[in-house]
């Protein structure tokens, strides 16, 4: 992983960056993660560049970090699987949707509700201890929800955009 630059940024921001870095490096089967904004906007990512960085191994499976090598692609991802499934819930009368998970033949999709319709989405190999992945997620999300205020939010986004 590529770590974003943290020049002139604020603690708050640093902390999240941090705990996302953390998220991935440390929590086995985790390709990537982003952030989203309730707008669907790119907060923070675990592939700042979102550089087509991974390449796809052999047989066109398996080696792959993160959905085509791309934040925006997970970014994407999380926002239209947030949206779905808020659609679905309030359809439903399910009340608030805290967590949607998507089991596929060569990996998993995790997305969960931060606050104020911030979403953290995380790619996972098809072999990840879902509830370890799941745990770590709402670990975040915890600790992120208090800090990811407007300001942060603008700022962190400023940042993606001078990263891509």
């Amino acid at each position: 992983m590529t770590a974003p630059s943290t020049y002139g940024l604020s603690t708050q921001a640093r902390n999240l960056q941090w705990l996302l870095t953390d998220l991935v490096e440390e929590v086995p089967g985790v390709n990537s993660v982003a952030v989203v904004s309730s707008d669907g906007l790119l907060l923070l990512s675990s592939d700042p560049g979102g550089a087509a960085a991974s390449a796809v191994g052999a047989g066109g499976r398996g080696a792959v970090k993160s959905p085509r090598g791309a934040s925006a692609d997970l970014a994407t991802i999380v926002s239209g699987l947030g949206s779905l499934t808020t659609g679905a819930a309030a359809l439903m009368d399910g009340g608030g949707v805290k967590q949607t998970m998507v089991a596929m033949e060569y990996g998993s999709v995790f997305v969960m509700a931060i606050s104020d319709g911030s979403l953290l989405g995380v790619h996972a190999t098809p072999d990840c201890d879902m509830s370890v992945v799941a745990y770590h997620m709402a670990l975040f999300v915890g600790r992120a929800g208090h800090v990811l205020t407007p300001e942060v939010r603008s700022e962190l986004r400023q940042s993606m955009e001078k990263t891509t």
